[in-house]
Protein backbone atom coordinates (compact mmCIF):
# COMPACT_ATOMS: atom_id res chain seq x y z
CA UNK A 1 0.00 0.00 0.00
CA UNK A 2 1.31 3.46 -0.88
CA UNK A 3 1.86 6.31 1.56
CA UNK A 4 0.37 9.70 0.73
CA UNK A 5 1.73 12.86 2.33
CA UNK A 6 -0.45 15.97 2.48
CA UNK A 7 -1.07 19.22 4.33
CA UNK A 8 -4.73 20.15 4.93
CA UNK A 9 -6.10 22.87 2.67
CA UNK A 10 -3.04 23.07 0.44
CA UNK A 11 -2.67 22.04 -3.21
CA UNK A 12 -2.15 18.44 -2.01
CA UNK A 13 -5.90 18.34 -1.42
CA UNK A 14 -6.38 17.80 -5.16
CA UNK A 15 -4.40 14.55 -5.12
CA UNK A 16 -6.13 13.53 -1.89
CA UNK A 17 -9.52 13.94 -3.61
CA UNK A 18 -8.41 12.08 -6.72
CA UNK A 19 -7.03 9.16 -4.68
CA UNK A 20 -10.46 8.79 -3.09
CA UNK A 21 -12.14 9.18 -6.46
CA UNK A 22 -9.98 6.40 -7.93
CA UNK A 23 -10.69 4.08 -5.00
CA UNK A 24 -6.98 3.42 -4.44
CA UNK A 25 -5.71 2.01 -1.15
CA UNK A 26 -3.32 4.35 0.65
CA UNK A 27 -2.13 5.48 4.05
CA UNK A 28 -2.56 9.23 4.55
CA UNK A 29 0.07 11.15 6.55
CA UNK A 30 -0.46 14.77 7.59
CA UNK A 31 2.60 16.98 7.24
CA UNK A 32 3.37 20.32 8.87
CA UNK A 33 5.29 21.89 6.01
CA UNK A 34 6.57 24.73 8.21
CA UNK A 35 8.12 22.52 10.88
CA UNK A 36 8.96 19.75 8.40
CA UNK A 37 7.38 17.14 10.65
CA UNK A 38 4.99 14.30 9.79
CA UNK A 39 2.17 13.86 12.32
CA UNK A 40 4.03 10.90 13.89
CA UNK A 41 6.95 13.23 14.66
CA UNK A 42 9.25 11.95 11.93
CA UNK A 43 11.29 14.23 9.66
CA UNK A 44 9.45 14.75 6.39
CA UNK A 45 12.62 15.78 4.56
CA UNK A 46 13.94 12.27 5.14
CA UNK A 47 11.10 11.16 2.87
CA UNK A 48 10.92 14.12 0.48
CA UNK A 49 14.10 16.25 0.57
CA UNK A 50 12.25 19.15 -1.08
CA UNK A 51 9.98 19.38 1.95
CA UNK A 52 6.71 20.21 0.20
CA UNK A 53 3.52 18.30 -0.51
CA UNK A 54 2.02 16.28 -2.05
CA UNK A 55 4.11 13.15 -2.33
CA UNK A 56 3.44 9.44 -2.74
CA UNK A 57 5.89 6.83 -1.49
CA UNK A 58 5.43 3.41 -3.07
CA UNK A 59 6.29 0.09 -1.43
CA UNK A 60 9.27 -0.40 -3.75
CA UNK A 61 10.88 2.80 -2.45
CA UNK A 62 9.88 5.01 -5.40
CA UNK A 63 8.88 8.55 -4.46
CA UNK A 64 6.58 10.54 -6.72
CA UNK A 65 6.33 14.29 -6.19
CA UNK A 66 4.93 17.36 -8.01
CA UNK A 67 1.18 17.81 -8.14
CA UNK A 68 0.88 17.50 -11.92
CA UNK A 69 2.72 14.17 -11.90
CA UNK A 70 0.66 12.78 -9.02
CA UNK A 71 -2.63 13.88 -10.54
CA UNK A 72 -1.74 12.47 -13.93
CA UNK A 73 -0.62 9.14 -12.41
CA UNK A 74 -3.72 8.81 -10.22
CA UNK A 75 -6.02 9.73 -13.10
CA UNK A 76 -4.43 6.96 -15.17
CA UNK A 77 -5.37 4.41 -12.48
CA UNK A 78 -9.07 5.26 -12.61
CA UNK A 79 -11.14 2.53 -14.20
CA UNK A 80 -13.96 4.99 -14.99
CA UNK A 81 -11.79 7.53 -16.81
CA UNK A 82 -11.99 5.91 -20.25
CA UNK A 83 -9.29 6.01 -22.91
CA UNK A 84 -8.45 9.57 -23.96
CA UNK A 85 -7.35 10.39 -27.48
CA UNK A 86 -3.82 11.83 -27.82
CA UNK A 87 -5.20 15.38 -28.07
CA UNK A 88 -7.49 14.84 -25.07
CA UNK A 89 -4.45 13.77 -23.06
CA UNK A 90 -2.49 16.85 -24.16
CA UNK A 91 -5.42 19.04 -23.16
CA UNK A 92 -5.47 17.28 -19.80
CA UNK A 93 -1.77 18.04 -19.27
CA UNK A 94 -2.22 21.58 -20.54
CA UNK A 95 -4.88 22.34 -17.94
CA UNK A 96 -2.95 20.72 -15.08
CA UNK A 97 0.14 22.71 -16.03
CA UNK A 98 -1.88 25.93 -16.28
CA UNK A 99 -3.44 25.37 -12.85
CA UNK A 100 -0.06 24.55 -11.34
CA UNK A 101 1.95 27.44 -12.76
CA UNK A 102 -0.53 30.17 -13.69
CA UNK A 103 -3.05 29.86 -10.86
CA UNK A 104 -1.39 28.07 -7.95
CA UNK A 105 1.84 30.11 -8.05
CA UNK A 106 0.18 33.57 -8.04
CA UNK A 107 -1.92 32.49 -5.06
CA UNK A 108 1.20 31.49 -3.13
CA UNK A 109 2.72 34.91 -3.85
CA UNK A 110 -0.48 36.59 -2.68
CA UNK A 111 -0.56 34.63 0.58
CA UNK A 112 2.97 35.65 1.53
CA UNK A 113 3.51 39.16 0.15
CA UNK A 114 3.09 42.18 2.40
CA UNK A 115 2.76 44.55 -0.56
CA UNK A 116 -0.81 45.72 -1.15
CA UNK A 117 0.14 46.79 -4.67
CA UNK A 118 1.34 43.28 -5.46
CA UNK A 119 -1.82 41.77 -3.96
CA UNK A 120 -3.94 44.03 -6.17
CA UNK A 121 -1.94 43.03 -9.24
CA UNK A 122 -2.15 39.33 -8.40
CA UNK A 123 -5.92 39.53 -7.90
CA UNK A 124 -6.21 40.97 -11.42
CA UNK A 125 -4.00 38.22 -12.82
CA UNK A 126 -5.97 35.49 -11.08
CA UNK A 127 -9.32 36.96 -12.17
CA UNK A 128 -8.13 36.84 -15.79
CA UNK A 129 -6.94 33.25 -15.44
CA UNK A 130 -10.14 32.02 -13.85
CA UNK A 131 -12.03 33.79 -16.65
CA UNK A 132 -9.97 31.88 -19.20
CA UNK A 133 -10.71 28.55 -17.54
CA UNK A 134 -14.41 29.35 -17.61
CA UNK A 135 -14.20 30.32 -21.27
CA UNK A 136 -12.65 27.01 -22.38
CA UNK A 137 -14.93 24.71 -20.41
CA UNK A 138 -16.68 22.33 -22.80
CA UNK A 139 -19.33 20.99 -20.43
CA UNK A 140 -20.29 20.97 -16.78
CA UNK A 141 -16.70 20.09 -15.87
CA UNK A 142 -13.45 21.72 -16.94
CA UNK A 143 -12.65 19.21 -19.69
CA UNK A 144 -16.16 18.13 -20.59
CA UNK A 145 -19.00 16.25 -18.95
CA UNK A 146 -16.90 14.00 -16.71
CA UNK A 147 -14.95 14.67 -13.52
CA UNK A 148 -11.18 14.71 -14.06
CA UNK A 149 -7.92 15.57 -12.33
CA UNK A 150 -8.34 19.14 -13.58
CA UNK A 151 -11.58 19.42 -11.64
CA UNK A 152 -9.92 18.21 -8.42
CA UNK A 153 -7.11 20.76 -8.81
CA UNK A 154 -9.46 23.48 -10.02
CA UNK A 155 -11.72 22.95 -7.02
CA UNK A 156 -8.86 23.56 -4.60
CA UNK A 157 -7.96 26.75 -6.44
CA UNK A 158 -11.60 27.84 -6.24
CA UNK A 159 -11.47 27.25 -2.49
CA UNK A 160 -8.45 29.54 -2.35
CA UNK A 161 -10.33 32.15 -4.38
CA UNK A 162 -13.13 32.04 -1.82
CA UNK A 163 -10.59 32.47 0.99
CA UNK A 164 -9.42 35.79 -0.45
CA UNK A 165 -12.93 36.80 -1.61
CA UNK A 166 -11.91 36.78 -5.25
CA UNK A 167 -14.94 36.73 -7.53
CA UNK A 168 -14.91 33.99 -10.16
CA UNK A 169 -17.23 33.40 -13.14
CA UNK A 170 -20.66 31.94 -12.33
CA UNK A 171 -19.76 28.89 -14.38
CA UNK A 172 -16.88 28.14 -12.01
CA UNK A 173 -19.04 28.77 -8.96
CA UNK A 174 -21.44 26.15 -10.31
CA UNK A 175 -18.51 23.82 -10.94
CA UNK A 176 -17.35 24.17 -7.32
CA UNK A 177 -20.81 23.23 -6.08
CA UNK A 178 -20.98 20.27 -8.44
CA UNK A 179 -17.60 18.97 -7.30
CA UNK A 180 -18.35 19.56 -3.64
CA UNK A 181 -21.39 17.27 -3.88
CA UNK A 182 -19.13 14.28 -4.64
CA UNK A 183 -18.59 11.73 -1.86
CA UNK A 184 -14.82 11.72 -2.46
CA UNK A 185 -14.61 15.46 -1.89
CA UNK A 186 -16.72 15.44 1.26
CA UNK A 187 -14.67 12.55 2.65
CA UNK A 188 -11.43 14.46 2.08
CA UNK A 189 -12.79 17.72 3.50
CA UNK A 190 -13.86 15.86 6.64
CA UNK A 191 -10.46 14.16 6.93
CA UNK A 192 -8.66 17.49 6.50
CA UNK A 193 -11.11 19.27 8.83
CA UNK A 194 -12.08 21.78 6.13
CA UNK A 195 -15.45 23.51 5.76
CA UNK A 196 -17.68 23.16 2.72
CA UNK A 197 -17.77 26.13 0.40
CA UNK A 198 -21.50 25.74 -0.07
CA UNK A 199 -21.58 27.16 -3.61
CA UNK A 200 -24.77 26.21 -5.41
CA UNK A 201 -24.42 23.74 -8.27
Amino acid sequence: MMDFFYTPGTCSQAAHILLREAGLAFRAHKVDIFSGKVEDGSNYRAINPNGYVPAIAFDDGTLLTENVALLDWIDAQRTDAGSPTPMERYRHLQMLAFLSTEVHKPFVRMFFTESEDEKTYLRQVLAQRFAWIGSVMRGRHILGEHFSASDAFGYVMLRWAAMVELEVPERLQALAGLIEARDSVRTVLAAEEQELLGMAA
